[in-house]
């Protein structure tokens, strides 16, 4: 009888256990929501660009070792979670984001601009709700709570339309009211910067969608 006990914990046991695939998703998407806060909250501190831009590269260092180790895991793996595929493409995706932000982080130094304007606050704000919409996505996918999914995902699109809209409006009010040749190269390179990473996140939005429907 006790042997049987055993065995009915053990089973217990392995099915409590969570995926690792889940497990890295998990850490990635709180990772890459953490360094969209850091993004934004710097931007009223601008003067620190270097440090700033440090701070992203300890976070983005973090999600490639994450990505390491979801890559690893998928050659030693026999059976996986969801289609290898949707594995290795969502972490890709997942990883670009973070990259991208990084790259914003750096432009503020590279570029010597001290001063956020209202247009790159709004981009940062639209970031941070994009990527806590990731969160929430990716938590769903691990619950196994396929149809909540597409709740995030279409907020994810609705704010890359947000995104594309700042776009045109920083672009034309930058135009309209600055002379400095200069200073439009170094905004506009700005503003097309964060808008991409917009859209890394409806990369990631589709891959979801597209896990629903193989998954459904």
């Amino acid at each position: 009888m006790s042997r049987l006990a055993n065995i009915l914990g053990v089973k217990v046991m392995l099915h409590k256990k969570k995926d690792v695939f889940f497990e890295y998703f998990i850490l990635i998407a709180k990772n890459i929501h953490l360094a969209s806060q850091v993004f934004r909250e710097e931007m009223g501190n601008l003067k620190e660009a270097e440090s700033f831009a440090i701070k992203i590269k300890t976070l983005e260092s973090m999600g490639d070792q994450y990505t390491h180790e979801i890559i690893l895991a998928l050659n030693s793996t026999f059976i996986t979670p969801l289609e290898r595929e949707d594995i290795f493409g969502l972490t890709i995706k997942l990883d670009d984001i973070l990259d991208l932000v990084e790259a914003c982080a750096w432009s503020f130094d590279l570029f010597n601009v001290t001063e956020a304007d209202e247009f790159m606050k709004m981009f940062a704000k639209n970031i941070e709700m994009c990527t806590q919409e990731i969160t929430n996505a990716i938590n769903c996918l691990v619950a196994k709570k396929l149809k909540e999914i597409a709740r995030h995902t279409h907020k994810i699109n609705d704010l890359e339309n947000v995104a594309d809209d700042l776009l045109r409006d920083s672009l034309k009010t930058l135009f309209s009211t600055s002379n400095d040749p200069i200073e439009i190269i170094k905004r506009k390179e700005i503003y097309y910067m964060m808008e991409e990473v917009s859209d890394a996140c409806e990369d990631v939005a589709d891959i979801l969608e597209g896990i629903i429907m193989r998954n459904s």
